[in-house]
């Protein structure tokens, strides 16, 4: 059970660090990085490669946003393979529905506790 956590905690941080670097390194802006995890996330989820890191990393490689990716393509292959070509539209959807839910509600529960402002 401990190295789980570990485990979690190495392949979740290696994320991250790997996204540090590309900040710090290039002249990529956030949001590029953003997408280029999500897309490679999609790619590695299609081509059942990220499976293994997310045997190993469990929540440490489904939380970052390689995982979003993972888990939208998981989600349409499955929903094509019931419905056909329709699951491609809503099978990301439905796969993704849970943790977006989640991120807004507990978005909107942290807004409500804390003074939010903007940048100026």
């Amino acid at each position: 059970m401990i190295g789980d956590y570990i485990n979690a905690f190495i392949v979740g941080g290696i994320i991250c660090v790997i996204a540090q670097i590309l900040i710090d390194k290039t002249k990529l802006t956030p949001a590029r990085i953003l997408v280029s995890f999500v897309t490679l996330g999609v790619i590695l989820g299609a081509l059942n490669i990220y499976d293994y890191v997310v045997d190993i990393g469990k929540a440490g490689a489904t939380v970052p946003l390689p995982g979003f990716g993972f888990t939208l393509a998981k989600a349409a292959i499955k929903e094509v393979d019931q419905k056909g070509l329709i699951g491609a539209f809503t099978g990301g959807i439905k796969g993704a529905a849970g943790g977006i839910t989640a991120a807004i509600l507990f978005g909107y529960i942290m807004a409500l506790i804390f003074d939010p402002k903007t940048k100026k």
